[in-house]
């Protein structure tokens, strides 16, 4: 028979149905999902294993591969088999990602079951419940501890590269996986390089699959796919939030120089809102690390601009502190930011010796450089940054900057400060009124 004919065929076949078989073939997931949508088989993995992981890039169709497996194993069907999970777990990054995203997301629970089968969802609680009895509870990793106590069969943790504390709320999730026959679980994540991702990608009870956006483009914006490989590809960003790799080499950066090159300008326009950003070198030595000082505003048009890199090489706090002060001044600014992880209270205390009235914001690193570096990464790609003039040797920072926070082996003290500068120009809420002229 014909490719043709075959389609008549089964066109005709599909007429004689009525509506509920019509609707039973559209909503039975195996028929459409791809392979890397669906659990691992015993003949591809064994019968023993506990995680399933799917790494992928964004949009690659893990959160409705998350959220169907949730629902087979709720409603005891396949492809998970004929064992129900009557007690599941739904652990996000906050509460509002798990609700957001895998609760009433387009590709989350409540959208991936028919009317009939659909759990009923109770925001006050925290809870889902299926027709069957099935319960899922939400968590957060931001609370590893409110998983003691509770016990599940079953488990959705979604985007644990992202996690605040993972390695904590994991355990505490193995600890209340104890009931039934033989507890499963399913993580789905775009990687990071991270050592508690990659322990859990080599643990011997962790099955991975993985995705790519284009794997899913028939599911997307028609320009989307085009659009994100023209601005990523080739890019450590690019490999990691499309193709879902982890990162895991020195020689990949989050930056092109391209990117740089692409919006430098000659001058900025009148800038809005402008910070000297600080980020203070552990020691004051010679062979310590610099203290990174850049200066950035934000213009009419919503655009970052870098105007100038001051950085010092091993100096005390009074020196780098008296550059910062003088940046200040010199640029009009509307503060300093500055990173207190390693000086603390003295970082402050050291600026408003040089300039009593100095307005500080103070920032503490609570990710890696990477993790902190990616979303600035992201605005460069997306034209959203422009350097006003050259600066070599932060441009070099960021050219050669790895998936291990180093710069050629060293701290990226000039991208520290630029990547805290711009953090809070573009994406934290700091905007003041005021027009600030260089």
């Amino acid at each position: 028979m014909s490719e043709s004919s075959a389609a008549g065929k089964l066109s005709e076949d599909l007429a004689e149905l009525g509506p509920e078989h019509l609707a039973a073939i559209l909503g039975y997931w195996p028929l459409w999902a791809r392979a890397d949508q669906l659990p691992p088989t015993a003949t591809q993995a064994g019968d023993d294993w506990r995680v399933w992981l799917i790494l992928g890039g964004r949009g690659a169709g893990k959160t409705r591969a998350g959220a169907e497996w949730v629902s087979a194993k709720a409603l005891g069907r396949s492809p998970t088999g004929a064992q129900a999970a009557y007690r599941i777990a739904l652990v996000g990054e906050t509460l509002g990602e798990v609700r957001r995203v895998m609760v009433e997301g387009v590709s989350g629970l409540l959208g991936v079951h028919a009317a009939r089968e659909r759990p009923h969802f109770e925001p006050s609680k925290g809870q889902l419940i299926w027709p069957s009895g099935a319960i899922a509870q939400m968590f957060s990793a931001e609370d590893p501890d409110s998983l003691r106590g509770p016990q599940f069969d079953a488990a959705w943790c979604d985007e644990v590269a992202k996690w605040r504390h993972p390695e904590r709320t994991w355990n505490m999730l193995q600890f209340a996986l104890r009931l039934g026959a033989h507890p499963q679980m399913v993580a789905t994540t775009t990687p990071r390089s991270t050592p508690w991702l990659k322990k859990l990608i080599a643990d011997a009870g962790t099955v991975v699959t993985r995705a790519a956006t284009a794997d899913n483009a028939d599911n997307l914006a028609p320009t989307f796919v085009a659009e994100m490989t023209r601005r990523y590809a080739g890019t450590a960003l690019g490999r990691q939030e499309l193709l879902g790799e982890l990162v895991d080499d020195t020689s990949g950066s989050l930056w092109r120089r391209d990117w740089i090159e692409g919006t430098r300008v000659a001058s900025a326009p009148e800038l809005v809102n402008v910070v000297v950003a600080v980020d203070p070198p552990v020691t004051a030595t010679a062979q310590s690390d610099a203290c990174g000082i850049v200066v950035a505003g934000l213009g009419p048009d919503g655009r970052a601009y870098v105007i100038a890199d001051r950085t010092l090489q091993g100096r005390e706090p009074q020196v780098w502190a008296r550059a910062a002060i003088a940046a200040y001044r010199e640029y009009l600014a509307d503060r300093v930011v500055a990173e207190v992880n390693q000086g603390g209270d003295l970082v402050v205390t050291v600026l408003r010796q040089i300039d009593p009235a100095v307005a500080v914001r103070t920032v503490r690193a609570t990710r890696g450089k990477w993790l902190r570096a990616e979303p600035i990464a992201a605005l460069y790609a997306e034209g959203r940054v422009a350097h006003v003039g050259a600066f070599d040797a932060l441009e070099d920072q960021m050219c050669v900057f790895g998936a291990d926070g180093l710069a050629k082996g060293r701290s990226p003290d000039r991208l520290d400060a630029l990547v805290w500068a711009l953090t809070d120009l573009m994406i934290g809420a700091s905007s003041r009124p005021g027009i600030r002229r260089l």
